[in-house]
């Protein structure tokens, strides 16, 4: 089967699943597990920070991320596209009564810092109070410039604002801008890495942040549900993918470039590609028989009029050479 509706979708290598039966192991809630120990302080070393948590998944990290920047009645200005504010089931809102402000979205992915500036609340009782700035990076596929991310911390110190990056993909935007992860989390207070995307482990997040922001976030975790026990077997996942995944992350923005450019000489409308993600437009009668016709195939396809895909380490080139045959074979019919 060749998946392309996201890179959520990979699986563990052998070695990986190697590095997992071999972990060794601890309770992390007494924090004496050593393979998470050792995760998060890698974590907080690429990163530039002083302290990482491990989460079993992103939308639960980006939610105590919130949690830890803001109270009842805060706000945190975000994309109108952003994930922790469409796709994650509101969470922030409810359960921390923490109210979203979402604006839109430039072309390029960044939050103009006008917008931000417009949506920011006067001090007064009748508004809640704006504390964070959340940004995320990518934003569907595309990178934030380094200066647009000075800019914007920078803007954030002067409104006395926090300021934090999901970086659910924040290592493909590392090696599109052949820069290190510091170089990106130096503008932020906070951020998010997702493991189970692109790095290809079958679980788990992490937030870094500084020691006392860490332990706010180590309270929350545990409120809700994310104190775990023998979690060096996720954590080993982690440990292989920073190691063994991180650069090889441009083969799949290779690989989409090179299926856009394929599609396009067959037909196919292409309207973007930013790193793993290609971006196209399907006419609205092709939609459903597209679908079924790769499927049929054993391709699958989140086939819409707008319609993305996404490469990842479990694609290759020659994977993708049979989407193309099969997309042409359908086009000619």
């Amino acid at each position: 089967m060749i998946d392309l509706r996201s890179d959520t979708v990979t699986r563990p290598s052998a070695a990986m699943l190697q590095a997992m039966m071999t972990a060794e192991t601890g309770d992390d809630v007494y924090r004496d597990d050593p393979t998470v120990n050792a995760l998060e302080a890698e974590a907080a070393h690429l990163s530039g920070k002083t302290a990482a948590l491990f989460f079993p998944t992103g939308t639960q990290a980006n939610l105590v991320a919130l949690l830890s920047h803001c109270e009842r009645g805060d706000e945190y200005i975000v994309g109108q596209q952003a994930h922790n504010y469409k796709y994650e089931a509101g969470g922030a809102a409810v359960l921390g009564s923490i109210q979203p402000q979402p604006i839109l979205a430039a072309a390029d992915g960044t939050l103009p810092l006008a917008s931000i500036a417009a949506a920011i609340k006067p001090d007064d009782i009748h508004f809640a109070r704006t504390r964070l700035l959340s940004l995320e990076n990518t934003h569907h596929g595309k990178v934030l410039p380094l200066a647009y991310l000075a800019e914007a911390f920078a803007f954030t110190r002067q409104h006395q604002l926090a300021l934090h990056i999901d970086g659910a993909r924040i290592f493909n935007a590392v090696v599109a801008q052949k820069v290190t992860l510091e170089a990106i989390a130096r503008y932020c207070d906070s951020l998010t890495i997702c493991l189970s995307k692109g790095l290809g482990t079958p679980v788990g997040s992490l937030l870094c942040g500084d020691e006392a922001y860490i332990e706010r976030a180590r309270r929350w975790r545990k409120m809700t549900g994310g104190g775990m026990r023998q979690a060096g077997i996720l954590t080993a996942a982690g440990l292989y993918a920073l190691q063994h995944n991180v650069t090889r992350l441009q083969e799949d923005h290779d690989n989409a470039a090179w299926l856009g450019q394929q599609l396009h000489e067959i037909g196919v409308e292409v309207v973007d590609q930013q790193t793993n993600m290609l971006f196209v437009r399907v006419p609205a009668e092709q939609v459903e028989p597209l679908k079924a016709w790769m499927k049929a195939r054993d391709v699958l396809i989140s086939v819409g009029p707008a319609t993305r895909l996404v490469t990842h380490i479990d694609v290759d080139r020659a994977a993708l050479e049979q989407v193309v045959t099969h997309w042409k074979a359908f086009l000619q019919q």
